[in-house]
């Protein structure tokens, strides 16, 4: 991977391009300010395909509280119907 140094005001006048560059190409872009590195633009790596997020995590949370219980109090529903 190529990795790119350019200044964050350079970046604004080309950062479509830049954009592009790092999609297609793979490299990375390093912003810098006054010679300093303030941020990097890097290649996501691939989305997983097939499996949705939903099932990919399905059994994998922790019930802490009864089905019954609520995170609120019932002084806090009454509350936030006072907003409607």
């Amino acid at each position: 991977m190529t990795t790119l140094s350019i200044s964050v005001s350079e970046f604004k006048t080309h950062c479509l391009d830049l954009i592009r560059q790092v999609d297609q190409a793979g490299d990375a872009v390093e912003l810098t300010r006054h010679g300093k590195v303030v941020a990097r633009l890097i290649p996501t790596a691939p989305a997983v395909q097939g499996t949705p997020t939903w099932q990919r995590l399905r059994g994998k949370g922790k019930l802490t509280g009864m089905p019954e219980e609520s995170v609120l109090d019932s002084e806090q529903f009454d509350a936030l119907r006072t907003f409607k």
